[in-house]
């Protein structure tokens, strides 16, 4: 199993290219809360329900202090043409060598359908201003995480 960050880690830094091939790293974010959100691979049903989710969502999470990332092992060219499609409006970033999705122990073994196979694991980090893990969630669902986030969020 992949080494799962807990509360009060430090999130590893990264730095990976966006949609647009440009590099984005979690320092550019120093000072203000990030929410990282990790999906297995963009336009299939499930990860088109949760960036929407977080489309819709995502003036009340900026009105609340927080910037949505984005990130799958899909390529920018694929990232490109899943925000054009679904007018996301957030960074959607490509980790096609997995390395920052083994580092947030977001790619490993689950369980998909009884079982056991090697991938992406659908997870959502809450980074604080001085760059620790404030929440780590793991398996979380595609329909209705970000409500739930919200609600735990204080948000609704």
């Amino acid at each position: 199993m992949p080494e799962k960050l807990e509360p009060g880690a430090v999130a590893p830094q990264f730095t990976l290219p966006d949609a647009d091939g440009k590099p984005v790293s979690l320092s550019d974010y120093a000072g203000r809360k990030v929410i990282v959100y990790v999906y297995p691979a963009a336009m299939t049903p499930g990860c088109t329900k949760q960036a929407c989710d977080f489309r819709d969502s995502l003036q009340s999470l900026v009105s609340a202090g927080f910037a949505v990332l984005g990130l799958s092992p899909d390529k920018p060219e694929k990232l490109a043409k899943f925000r054009e499609r679904d007018s996301l409006n957030f960074p959607l970033l490509s980790d096609p060598e997995k390395a920052t999705l083994e580092a947030y122990g977001a790619y490993g073994e689950k369980k998909l359908y009884g079982k056991t196979v090697t991938g992406v694991i659908r997870s959502t980090f809450v980074i604080d201003e001085t760059g620790k893990i404030e929440r780590a969630m793991y398996n979380v669902k595609a329909t209705g995480h970000v409500a739930k986030l919200r609600k735990d969020l204080g948000l609704d």
